[in-house]
């Protein structure tokens, strides 16, 4: 699909979107600093509060160390830059993201990373294995699509959203790599550093040559269960389960006046 600018000029976006525009900002940022990045390439999208079928994406070309609120790119479904920002989309980013909001309306934002750890796990027939805490949070709730080449022809999105299905939150594209849905930006963030760190961990146990120590399946669903309630990191009375480790991750890129542990 080609994607073209309306030419309209770009309208002052809403506080809502502002803060969403902030926190993807920060998601792209925080991708950069734990290494999850691939050059100027793969991409994390948030649908624009209040409308339908805009979403904001990234700036091809620019770094993620670099990419700030103003300079996310607004998009809708069919292609149509809608502000006036100089930068084009990358057109495979556009293609799995278009498909996945316009088919997932609980998914606020999708990030999509091509990680060492997450393309060799991609690329083994088993895929992610139960093999430690981190992957247990996706047992029996992570999905597959095959491989079908650089994701540019628009009637993939048919095919990758049959397979993400209704539901799950993490997909693995097949020898390729990753992705995550959530319902806020820190949602997707921390769902996708968890299913990175279950995948290198993955890599690192395979690179030992020993055999992987069973955990019952009883247990492994016990406790994809638990990260589903979010009992364990949840404020009391905060009904966001992310919001602690959200601020605490957001100093990684902006951090507090310096302190010494003496303090």
């Amino acid at each position: 699909m080609q994607l073209h600018a309306v030419g309209s000029k770009a309208q002052t976006p809403s506080d809502a979107e502002r803060q969403v525009r902030a926190d993807l900002a920060a998601a792209y940022r925080l991708v950069a600093y734990y290494g999850m990045d691939d050059s100027i390439y793969t991409h994390i999208s948030a649908r624009v509060p209040g409308t339908e079928g805009q979403f904001l994406i990234n700036p091809f070309g620019m770094l993620f160390k670099d990419i700030t609120a103003s300079s996310l790119v607004k998009i809708d479904l069919d292609g149509r830059i809608l502000d006036d920002s100089p930068w084009d989309v990358n057109p495979a980013g556009f293609t799995i993201h278009s498909a996945v909001h316009a088919a997932r309306h609980d998914a606020a934002c999708v990030l999509h990373t091509h990680t060492v750890a997450g393309v060799a796990v991609s690329s083994l027939a088993g895929g992610l294995q139960p093999c430690n805490q981190w992957a247990l949070q996706f047992y029996n709730r992570v999905v597959y699509h095959d491989f079908e080449g650089i994701a540019l022809d628009a009637d993939e999105r048919e095919r990758l959203v049959a397979d993400l299905g209704p539901t799950a939150r993490a997909l693995i594209l097949r020898n390729h790599g990753l992705v995550t849905l959530g319902r806020t930006v820190s949602e997707a963030f921390i769902l996708m550093l968890n299913l990175e760190r279950a995948c290198r961990v993955q890599v690192a146990i395979a690179s030992s040559g020993q055999p992987i120590y069973p955990v019952p399946p009883e247990v492994c669903e016990k406790t994809a269960r638990q990260y589903e309630s979010g009992d364990s990191v949840r404020q009391p009375g905060q009904p966001d389960s992310n919001a602690r480790e959200w601020r605490a991750l957001l100093q990684r890129i902006d951090p507090l006046p310096a302190t010494s542990f003496r303090d």
